[in-house]
């Protein structure tokens, strides 16, 4: 106990190590939904584009708790700060959707462009340019990134959970409720209206402060999906490690080499260095929006700021992310990133790293429940997508709505998202739009110059290489 306190400065923290494992405890119920729904969006993505996305679901459930564990225990030990990492939504549907589906790449191939990502986090964060691409992107992208990624996720999880289907007429429609009496869609409908129902627990527990919302919606579906048929739970139940472990060292561990032996194999090398830079330079944007928005909202939440203002440990905090990305890329996931769900353990008491090193223990821990995910159910962890989705658009009140120079950018950031079916579209439109009008009001001054190049070399990727 008295190396805790004194490696971790209790006293100066006013705390004690019962209440910073108490908060992290609180941190880990929290944030534990991603356990679930991280392999279950990358499967959907890679099951799209005609993958096995059985044995990636196995992979990468694995390969998040890892991850998330590498990033947390980093944050922990390094950063000392009471935040935890683990693959960051938004940024996985981007990894899913645009990547493997939208580019047509391989899971290993994306994987391969993460790694990358991560190297380059690396060294931008040692070299403090983080800071300056952060200032080019403009504020009313930056506020509507958050809403797009939202309504994107909560897309995917209506797609998932059999709401949104497709329609000859109008290429989308709403799940049909009077097919429960076909038999044949009966279970069907069932999964439709139990994720409905998940949807509605889990916004009922938050609105009451429960801390664990997600989790308990997740496990309510799951069992009440048992005798309508939505929930299959296998004949003979035994604790089996083997499948999900063989499914994660041959498909997750390490493929992001095969990757890169596949990803330059093509005959047109020009296109594919232009193709991973674009990719790059989205995979940042969106990752250090994630963790500085984490890092900002805890800072105003505690008084974590130091003389000048800044989060308290910023840019040990980056580096965490940015190792811990390219360890997640490494075992199998997409980018790793601060989780703002943080907050609860720090609103529970947490100030030190003792509190992430709390939930890094958990969050390992978790790989023992694998044999119990395997039987929940797409209409369990879709709403959880949804929800978390329906949580990211209170950015919306930060726009300035009554500047059209500002609005529509972020309007076409939010809606290329969802209708265009893909992230990267988003910020290219966002930046294009925005340096555009920009122009056309005769306000040269106020387009920054890296965002007029990154504005460019979007458009180059349009027009000379297709839609992102």
């Amino acid at each position: 106990m008295e190396r805790l306190e004194h490696f971790f400065r209790l006293k100066d923290h006013k705390t004690t190590v019962s209440t910073e494992i108490a908060a992290g405890f609180t941190t880990f119920i929290t944030m534990s939904y991603i356990i679930l729904v991280n392999p279950e969006l990358i499967a959907s993505g890679v099951a799209a584009a005609g993958g096995p996305s059985d044995a990636v679901f196995n992979g990468v459930l694995i390969a998040t708790c890892l991850a998330s564990f590498i990033g947390t225990i980093l944050m922990a030990l390094y950063a000392k700060l009471p935040l935890a990492q683990a693959p960051g939504m938004g940024i996985n549907a981007f990894f899913a959707f645009s990547v493997i589906v939208g580019f047509g790449m391989t899971y290993q191939e994306a994987l391969a462009i993460v790694f990358i990502s991560g190297v380059l986090f690396i060294l931008i964060t040692a070299c403090g340019l983080r800071e300056l691409i952060i200032r080019c992107i403009p504020t009313s992208v930056q506020e509507a990134l958050p809403v797009g990624i939202g309504m994107f996720i909560a897309f995917v999880g209506m797609q998932n959970a059999g709401l949104v289907v497709h329609n000859d007429s109008t290429l989308i429609a709403f799940a049909d409720f009077s097919a429960i009496s076909d038999p044949d869609q009966k279970v069907a409908v069932y999964g439709c209206l139990l994720a409905l129902l998940g949807l509605f627990i889990m916004a009922a527990l938050h609105a009451l402060h429960v801390k664990a919302a997600i989790l308990i919606g997740i496990i309510a579906v799951t069992i009440i999906g048992i005798p309508l048929g939505v929930t299959t739970l296998p004949e003979s139940f035994s604790v089996n490690f083997s499948e999900p472990f063989s499914d994660f060292t041959t498909y997750s561990l390490g493929s992001f080499i095969e990757g890169f032996g596949s990803l330059f194999a093509g005959q047109n090398l020009l296109s594919t260095i232009f193709t991973i830079l674009i990719l790059v330079l989205s995979f940042s944007l969106v990752d250090m929006f994630d963790t500085l928005g984490a890092l900002i909202s805890v800072s105003k939440k505690v008084d974590f700021k130091d003389a000048d203002g800044n989060p308290v440990g910023m840019k040990k905090a980056l580096m965490c992310d940015a190792i811990a990305t390219t360890a997640g890329a490494a075992c199998g996931t997409s980018t790793v990133t601060t989780y703002m769900e943080s907050i609860s353990g720090i609103g529970a008491g947490g100030r030190t790293g003792l509190t992430s090193l709390t939930t890094a223990v958990l969050l390992l821990l978790s790989i023992l429940a694998l044999p119990f995910v395997q039987i929940i159910p797409s209409a369990a962890t879709a709403p959880a997508l949804i929800f978390v989705g329906a949580m990211m658009l209170p950015s919306l009140k930060n726009i300035q709505w009554d500047d059209f120079s500002q609005l529509v950018p972020a309007f076409l950031t939010i809606a290329a998202m969802p209708f265009a079916y893909s992230i990267a579209t988003a910020i290219a439109l966002g930046l294009i739009s925005h340096i555009i009008i920009k122009l056309l009001c005769g306000k040269v001054r106020e387009i920054h110059w890296l965002t007029a190049v990154l504005g460019i070399l979007f458009l180059i990727r349009f027009f000379v290489l297709g839609a992102i």
